[in-house]
């Protein structure tokens, strides 16, 4: 009886230090990872970085120094760290397989942060949406379109594909493809699209506006319409524009043709 009270007082001595050592590690190793979490944040923040990237690797590096500890402590404990290195690893492997989508979106949105070709409030057309970029987070950018809806896209289809920025630049040109028909008075034509542009103070002259003949269409002569303006004035004097085009076509009469389609009808006699 006496040689199993000993050895339960050699194990209490021996694991309650251990037990002891393994606690006091996690709780130290708990305050300096959140001590060097803080800084690291802190150096980034004073370097510039944006804010979305400091924020993962911030969550990236309190994660990783947490494990270290957990492991060390687990090592002070006795408990042999080799097999649970093995299992994290498998466990990480079937994560990264499940979520490797996730994944995808969080490396883009860290090349988005890093090479910047676009920031938030720039008008841009990318992943089948264009619009506002709202947010830019680690799956996804929304972006808000000219109805004022939501449209939010997965980082990875941003980057796979062509992205336009339309804000890095200060102007834009208004584009337009007007087309008038073979009958019609050429020259006047240009003379009236010459004239709203220069009734437009909104219109930039350096760039030089152009208007000229674009190409000969299949049922009516085609004119290039190309003004330059302001980037935030883009929308305004597109639609005004178009509709101004209009008004003054039909005022003095000049037509702008469409697709027709004449159809003819035979009668056959039916012989009796």
């Amino acid at each position: 009886m006496g040689s199993y009270i000993d050895m339960m007082v050699n194990y209490i001595n021996e694991y309650s230090i251990k037990v002891v050592a393994a606690i006091a590690i996690f709780i130290i190793g708990k305050w300096l990872t959140h001590k060097l979490t803080y800084l690291s944040k802190k150096l980034m923040l004073r370097a510039k970085i944006d804010q979305t990237l400091v924020e993962f690797f911030e969550s990236i590096i309190y994660f990783v120094l947490l494990v270290v500890v957990i492991l060390t402590s687990l090592n002070a404990l006795g408990v042999n760290t080799t097999s649970f290195l093995a299992v994290f690893g498998a466990a990480s492997l079937a994560v990264g397989l499940a979520l490797k989508d996730s994944l995808s979106n969080i490396g883009a949105a860290v090349i988005i942060i890093l090479f910047r070709p676009f920031k938030v409030g720039d008008t841009i057309e990318a992943g089948g949406a264009m619009g506002t970029v709202e947010d830019i987070n680690l799956f996804s950018t929304v972006i808000v379109p000219v109805d004022k809806s939501r449209i939010i896209v997965p980082n990875s289809a941003i980057i796979s594909g062509n992205i336009t920025n339309f804000s890095l630049r200060d102007v834009r040109r208004v584009d337009h493809l007007v087309g008038i028909g073979y009958g019609d008075d050429l020259k006047k034509a240009k003379e009236i699209l010459n004239t709203i542009i220069a009734q437009d103070e909104r219109v930039m002259q350096d760039p030089a506006p152009l208007v000229a003949v674009a190409e000969l269409g299949s049922s009516s002569v085609n004119l290039a319409f190309r003004v330059w303006v302001k980037a935030d004035l883009y929308w305004d004097v597109y639609f005004e524009t178009l509709e101004k085009i209009k008004l003054e076509f039909d005022a003095q009469g000049i037509s702008i043709p469409f697709p027709q389609m004449d159809v003819h009808i035979n009668k056959i006699e039916s012989s009796k």
